[in-house]
C-alpha cells in the first residue's frame, strides 16, 4: 500500500498505427473477458480460460496502465490480482530494490515465472533480512518493463506436474507484445503529495519519471514481426521516519567535540581503552576541555575533574546530553531520523520479441532483454554515541548508503514446426542475474582514521540455461484427445565474489587483519571510549569474505506427459505426470488430475488435485556471509552456515531436500449473459512438507556454558556447537533447513460486469477477492543434537516466534479490489478501491502496556482501504493524456505503539533464550507497508 498520495501525470501517450489488421489485433485484447485465449494452464491450443479446468486470470497490461499510476510489474499485479502480494521493503539491503512476490500466501520461491511460456531465471538475491519471504529466493519481475508486456496470465493452481519445480502455488506467465507496424510511447511523471512526505514535513517527495517506447515492425513476410521496447526510469527516495526520541549524544561526545575544535583528537590516544599507555593524557585532555561544555552541572563537572582512572572517567561521562548538545551544534532530532521508505533507483531496460515464419508449418522465434538498475538504500543510522561510529571521522555519526548495481539479461531462441504429425516446439533459454554491492558514507571502525569511506563489498550472480522439447497432437478420440509430452534440461550456476579486504575485515589494535574471533578480554580488540568493541567490516553492509566466495552448479533433467480428453461435449479430463532428476537431490515424480464439467451453458464446475515439489535453490544451499549486527546495542559477528558446511554438520544439520506438496482446488464459473456478468470462485488447500526455512540466530556457546552442562551428551553437543561457530569465525549464526510443514487454505472470487448505459457510455466493474491462511503444522524438524545442546530455548530459536509471524501473519489474509471504469466517448474515468487486510508485525513489543515485552506480544495493524482515481482523454487517434491520483485519501498504516522496537525489517534478534532487541526503539513513526 502506498503511504501517501501519488499524483501520476502521463505527459504524453502516443501511438501510430500503420496497418489496420494490427489495430484490430490490439483492440481484441481490450475486453479482458473470461473468454480470452490463454497459454498457461493447458497444453491444448486455443483454450479460453473458462474452458480450462483450473483458475486462470488474464490481465491486459496496456489497458490497466492507462488508468493506474503503478508502472512496475509487481505493483501492477499487487493492485489488480488479490491472490498476488508484493511487499516493498525498507532498510532491508538489496531487498529494497526487488519486491518479494507471493501467490496465494505461499513463498516467493513457490510460484513459477514464465515468459512467453518459457521458464525464467530467478534472482541471485537471497532474502535474509526481515521481510515476508525471509530465507527465500524469488524472481525479479521488475527486471521486465511493463511497457513490453501484452498481458499477464496468472494460474492460481499447483502445476509442478506440468511445468516443473517451484509451481506449488501457481504460475505467472508474462506474454510480450508482438504488434507489427505499430509505434507507441509514454512519458509519465509522478510524485508523492502527502502530509507524511519528507519525514512528515509535507510537500512532495519520491519523484518518478518514466519514459517508454515500443516499436513493432514486419520482417517482410506475412506473420513475421520484431517488437522492441525501451524503458528508462528515475525514482527519488522517500522517507517516512518519525522524529528520533532516543539518546544521540553522551557527555564524552560533547567533551571530545570541544577538544577537536582546539585541534586535539582524544580518540587518537587509544585503540583499546582498557590497554593504553596514554591513560594520563586521555584523562588530562578530558578534564581540560570538559569546562568548555557550558551545560554540565557543577556536580557533573566535579565528577569529571575528580576522576582518577579511566573507569572513573567512563562513569563520570556516561550520561545523556542529547538535547543540550543538539542546541549547541545547531541541530534538531529530526536531523538524525532514519531513512525509511522507497529507495532511490535509476534503471534502463531494452526488450525484444520476434518471430519469422520459414514455411506454413515452421517458424523461428526469439525473445529476451537487458535490464540494468542502480539502487541506493540506507542502513540504520550510526549515532555519535554508538561504537559503530568513529567520531574522529564522523563527529555527528553517519547514515551508511548501500548501492546495488543489478544486471539482468536473458535471451531465448526456438523453432516451432510439425514433426511426425506433432506440433513441435524446441527452444533454449539463457538468463542471468547479478547484484554488485558498494557501500558508501561508511567506515570500518576497527581501522579508525585509516579506513576509507566507501568499499566494494562483493557480488552475487546466478545463471540458468534451459532447453525444452515440447510435442503435442490432437486425436479424434471421443470428443477430442490432446496428447502432449516433452523434456527439459536445465543447468544452473551460482557464484559469490568476495569484496575488498577492508569491507569485511576485523582489524586489531596494530592494524593487522584478524582471523576468527578475538577473546572478549583480548587487549588487541579495538574499542570505543567506554570499552565497547567496534564492529568489523563496512558499517551497514559487510563485504563477502574469501571463505564466502564460491562457484557452485547443478544439472537437472525432466520428462513429462500431459493428456487432455474431452470425454463428452460437457466433460473435460486432464492428467499430467512429470519425472525430474537433479544432480544434487536425486529424482522425484509428480502428478496432476483435473476436470471441468459444464453443468449448463453458463455454469462450469472445475476440480483439480496434484502433488508438487520445489528443489531448494543453489542460493539457499550455498549462500554464505558474515557481518556485524547490533544486538541490544552491542556489535556481534553474525553469519549464515551453508547447509552442507562442516559447521552445519557438526550440529547435526541434514542436507537440504526438496519440498513436497499436495493440493486440491475446486470452483465454479458462472455467466449471466443478459446482465453481462461473469463470476468465478475457487477454494483451495495446499499442504507442504519439509518446507525450507532460515532459522533464527543461535549464539556461540561459551566455555562456561559447556562446563556447566548437566549431562555428557549436552556437553558434547555444546562443544560441537562451539566448534561450528569458531570454524566460521562468528558469534551468532543461522542456517537453512527443511524445518517445518505448513498448510494453506483459501478462497478466490472474481466478478466482472459490463453495462452499456447509452451509446458511447459504458460502465465496467471488476471485483476480485482473495482470502487465505497459512499455518505451521506438526512438530519442528529439529536435529536432535540441537535439542541435546540447549533443550527448549534452542528448539525455540530453530523456528522462532518472529519467523512464525512472517509465515502466517505478516501479509494480508484478505485482499480485495473493485475497479470501475467509466468510458464516455473519448474520456475514461478509472476508480479503484483496494482493500488490504490486517497484518501482524514480527517485532515484539509491550502490547498490553504492562511494563514488559514478550516475544509473543506483537503490534497488529488494522485493515486499510486505498482509493485511486484517474482520468484519461484520447486527444486524437495517436495521442492520449492521463492524470491520476493514487491513494487520494492519504491513507497510512496504523501508527506504531511507542514501545515497538524498530527491527521489523532486520534479521530477528534471537539467542539460545528468547530475547528482544529494544536498542532502536521509537525510530519508526509508522508501521511497515501492509500490502
Amino acid at each position: 500500500m502506498k503511504k501517501n498520495v501519488v499524483v501520476a501525470l502521463s505527459l504524453l501517450t502516443f501511438s501510430g498505427i500503420y496497418a489496420q489488421e494490427n489495430k484490430k489485433e490490439q483492440d481484441s485484447l481490450k475486453n479482458n473477458e473470461l473468454t480470452e485465449v490463454t497459454i498457461v494452464g493447458s497444453r491444448s491450443k486455443n483454450r479460453v480460460k473458462t474452458d480450462v479446468p483450473v483458475p486462470v486470470d488474464v490481465f491486459n497490461i496496456s489497458e490497466i496502465t492507462k488508468g493506474a499510476p503503478q508502472t512496475s510489474v509487481t505493483q501492477i499485479l499487487n493492485y489488480v490480482a488479490p491472490s498476488f502480494t508484493s511487499n516493498a521493503t525498507s532498510t532491508a539491503d538489496a531487498t529494497d530494490h526487488v519486491d518479494p512476490a507471493q501467490l496465494r500466501g505461499l513463498g516467493p520461491d513457490q510460484v513459477l515465472i514464465l515468459v512467453n511460456g518459457k521458464r525464467r531465471h530467478t534472482s541471485s538475491l537471497v532474502n535474509i533480512n526481515g521481510s515476508p519471504g525471509r530465507g527465500s529466493v524469488g524472481t525479479d519481475l521488475n527486471a521486465i518493463p511493463s511497457f513490453a508486456i501484452e498481458r499477464i496470465e496468472v494460474l492460481r493452481d499447483g502445476a509442478a506436474a506440468q511445468y516443473g519445480s517451484d509451481a506449488i502455488a501457481g504460475v505467472i506467465n508474462i506474454v510480450l507484445k508482438k504488434n507489427a507496424n505499430y509505434l507507441s510511447g509514454d512519458i509519465q511523471y509522478g510524485t508523492n503529495l502527502s502530509s507524511g512526505s519528507n519525514n512528515f514535513k509535507g510537500g512532495a517527495d519520491g519523484q518518478n519519471l518514466q519514459v517508454d517506447l515500443n516499436y513493432g515492425t514486419s520482417l517482410g513476410k506475412a506473420g513475421s514481426f520484431l517488437n522492441v521496447t525501451g524503458s528508462a526510469v528515475t525514482r527519488q527516495a522517500t522517507s517516512r521516519a518519525g522524529i528520533r526520541s532516543n539518546a544521540i549524544f553522551n557527555a564524552y561526545n560533547a567533551v571530545e567535540n570541544r577538544a577537536a575544535q582546539n585541534g586535539v583528537n582524544i580518540n587518537s590516544f587509544f585503540s583499546n581503552i582498557n590497554n593504553t599507555s596514554n591513560s594520563a593524557q586521555i584523562l588530562n585532555s578530558l578534564k581540560q576541555y570538559a569546562p568548555q561544555v557550558g551545560y554540565f552541572t557543577p556536580a557533573q563537572q566535579n565528577a569529571i575533574a575528580s576522576a582518577g582512572t579511566i573507569a572513573q572517567m567512563q562513569t563520570a561521562l556516561n550520561f545523556d546530553v542529547t538535547n543540550n548538545e543538539l542546541a549547541y551544534r545547531g541541530q534538531e532530532r529530526s536531523d538524525y531520523n532514519m531513512s525509511v521508505g522507497q529507495s532511490e533507483l535509476a534503471s534502463g531496460q531494452l526488450y525484444y520479441n520476434t518471430k519469422y515464419p520459414l514455411t506454413e508449418t515452421t517458424s523461428l522465434y526469439s525473445f529476451g532483454g537487458l535490464s540494468y538498475r542502480n539502487g541506493r538504500s540506507y542502513a540504520f543510522n550510526r549515532l555519535p554515541n554508538g561504537s559503530g561510529t568513529f567520531t574522529q571521522v564522523y563527529q555527528n555519526g553517519f547514515l551508511p548508503e548501500i548501492e546495488s548495481s543489478i544486471l539482468d539479461a536473458s535471451a531465448a531462441v526456438g523453432a516451432t514446426t510439425e514433426l511426425f504429425g506433432f506440433d513441435t516446439d524446441i527452444s533454449t533459454n539463457l538468463g542471468t542475474n547479478s547484484f554488485k554491492y558498494d557501500v558508501n558514507n561508511t567506515i570500518n571502525a576497527t581501522l579508525g582514521t585509516n579506513s576509507a569511506s566507501g568499499f566494494y563489498a562483493g557480488k552475487v550472480s546466478f545463471l540458468q540455461s534451459t532447453t525444452n522439447l515440447d510435442l503435442s497432437k490432437k486425436y479424434n478420440v471421443l470428443n477430442g484427445l490432446n496428447v502432449a509430452f516433452g523434456g527439459e534440461f536445465r543447468y544452473e550456476k551460482y557464484q559469490i565474489q568476495q569484496g575488498e579486504e577492508a569491507s569485511y575485515g576485523l582489524y586489531d589494535t596494530n592494524g593487522n587483519l584478524v582471523s576468527g574471533i578475538l577473546p572478549s578480554n583480548s587487549p588487541l580488540i579495538v574499542t570505543d571510549f567506554f570499552g565497547n568493541k567496534r564492529g568489523a567490516g563496512a558499517q551497514g553492509f559487510s563485504g563477502f569474505q574469501p571463505s564466502d566466495a564460491k562457484v557452485k552448479d547443478r544439472k537437472s533433467g525432466a520428462a513429462y506427459v500431459d493428456l487432455e480428453l474431452n470425454a463428452t461435449e460437457n466433460w473435460l479430463l486432464n492428467g499430467a505426470a512429470r519425472y525430474e532428476n537433479y544432480s544434487d537431490f536425486g529424482s522425484t515424480v509428480t502428478f496432476k488430475l483435473a476436470s471441468l464439467l459444464k453443468l449448463t451453458d453458463n455454469i462450469n464446475w472445475r476440480i483439480s488435485g496434484q502433488t508438487g515439489f520445489r528443489a531448494p535453490s543453489l542460493q539457499q544451499k550455498y549462500f554464505e556471509s558474515s557481518s556485524t549486527q547490533f544486538i541490544n546495542g552491542s556489535p556481534y559477528q553474525v553469519g549464515y552456515f551453508t547447509n552442507d558446511s562442516q559447521a552445519a554438520k557438526s550440529i547435526g544439520v541434514e542436507n537440504l531436500k526438496p519440498e513436497k506438496s499436495k493440493s486440491i482446488s475446486t470452483g465454479f464459473t458462472f455467466k449471466i449473459p443478459e446482465a453481462n456478468i461473469t463470476i468465478a470462485t475457487d477454494a483451495y488447500f495446499t499442504r507442504i512438507d519439509d518446507r525450507v526455512v532460515l532459522t533464527g540466530q543461535y549464539a556461540r556457546p561459551t566455555d562456561a556454558q559447556i562446563n556447566g552442562a548437566t549431562s555428557p551428551e549436552q556437553k558434547d553437543a555444546l562443544t560441537l556447537f562451539q566448534q561450528a561457530f569458531d570454524l566460521k569465525g562468528v558469534e551468532r549464526a543461522s542456517f537453512w533447513t527443511n524445518g517445518i510443514n505448513s498448510e494453506t487454505k483459501g478462497i478466490d472470487v472474481v466478478i466482472s460486469h459490463k453495462y452499456n448505459v447509452i451509446p458511447d457510455f459504458t460502465i465496467r466493474n471488476d471485483f476480485a477477492l482473495s482470502y487465505n491462511t497459512t499455518k505451521r503444522v506438526g512438530e519442528l524438524n529439529v536435529p536432535q543434537s540441537i535439542i541435546n545442546a540447549g533443550g527448549e530455548p534452542f528448539k525455540y530459536s530453530f523456528f522462532p516466534e518472529s519467523s512464525r509471524i512472517y509465515l502466517e501473519e505478516a501479509i494480508p489474509k484478505l485482499k480485495a479490489n473493485l475497479m470501475t471504469t467509466f468510458s464516455i466517448k473519448k474520456l475514461d474515468i478509472y476508480l479503484r478501491n483496494s482493500y488490504f487486510g490486517a497484518v501482524t508485525d514480527p517485532g515484539a513489543t509491550d502490547v498490553n502496556l504492562d511494563g514488559s515485552s514478550s516475544v509473543y506480544e506483537h503490534p497488529e495493524y488494522s485493515a486499510k482501504l486505498v482509493t485511486d482515481l484517474s482520468f484519461g482523454y484520447q486527444i486524437n487517434e495517436k495521442f492520449r493524456f492521463t492524470v491520476g491520483f493514487n491513494n487520494i485519501g492519504d491513507v497510512y498504516p496504523d501508527r506504531n505503539n511507542p514501545a515497538t522496537p524498530a527491527f521489523t525489517n532486520t534479521t530477528p534478534t534471537l539467542s539460545p533464550a528468547p530475547s528482544t532487541d529494544l536498542s532502536n526503539a521509537n525510530q519508526f513513526a509508522y508501521s511497515r507497508e501492509v500490502s
